[in-house]
């Protein structure tokens, strides 16, 4: 089963968690803040963002990318897929409903 890991500005990162949810893209997703150092247009930005990682499943997975991608207020959002092999049962049973 996926995590997807999406990184976004503070002002929108609650109603793509809380979005993500509510359509029953993602079981759960988690906020957690960071700062993020990066390149863009050819200069280096040092920003406050929120990492969410939204627990999906594979049938789900592209969905809930498109809908992060209509959110989102960045060109060239972060969204990343992990594939979790070592996942308790029970867990996973619970992300699947």
């Amino acid at each position: 089963m996926p995590t997807a890991y999406i990184t976004t500005p503070p002002e929108v990162a609650e109603t793509i968690a809380r979005t993500l949810v509510e359509e029953q893209l993602a079981a759960c997703v988690n906020r957690l803040p960071v700062e993020s150092v990066y390149r863009w247009d050819g200069e280096i930005h040092a920003e406050e963002e929120v990492v969410l990682l939204a627990k999906t499943t594979d049938e789900r997975y592209d969905e809930l990318a498109a809908r992060v991608l209509e959110l989102h207020p960045h060109e060239v959002p972060c969204i990343e897929r992990f594939d979790e092999t070592d996942l308790l049962a029970a867990f996973g049973e619970w992300r699947a409903e």
